[in-house]
């Protein structure tokens, strides 16, 4: 018996919507991850980009657990000496770019090479309810309902 290997003519590739309103970050970004690598295809080959495109709206709106609003940080480095900053998570959500928690957060579960980077452009993360992507109708992948987990209450 052969091993199959999914070659790119055979790739077919759908869109899915996801509202973050209320749903645990992490528990998202993981199930992100997985729809963008493809991992969840019966025809999943590891050395093809066989992951489907997700939208995300209302980023702003996502759900954090315990104190990480107040206590996860996002350091980056200014390239001088002494340069390193941080921000904290909930500083971010609260600025004028809420979504690039989640894009960190997916971004941070998928590998660091060319084909990881190929994966994550076809992820579209809007801060609000309205996204520009209607023309490729979009399923309506419902992660609330998955699991009680993955909904909290503010």
């Amino acid at each position: 018996m052969k091993t199959y290997s999914a070659k790119p003519s055979e790739i077919e590739r759908k869109w899915f919507v996801i509202d973050a309103e209320g749903v645990v970050l992490g528990r998202m970004a993981s199930l992100i991850a997985q729809r963008l690598r493809g991992k969840h295809k019966t025809m999943y080959t590891p050395h093809m980009d066989c992951g489907d495109n997700i939208i995300v709206i209302n980023a702003e709106k996502v759900h954090l657990t315990g104190r990480k609003l107040e206590n996860k940080k996002y350091y980056w480095h200014t390239g001088y000496p002494g340069g390193i900053k941080s921000r904290t998570a909930g500083t971010l959500l609260g600025g004028n770019h809420p979504e690039r928690v989640v894009a960190k957060a997916v971004e941070r579960m998928i590998s660091r090479n060319p084909l990881g980077r190929q994966q994550l452009k076809k992820l579209h993360i809007y801060k609000g309810a309205e996204h520009p992507h209607q023309a490729q109708n979009p399923e309506v992948l419902d992660v609330a309902a998955m699991n009680p987990k993955n909904k909290r209450s503010a």
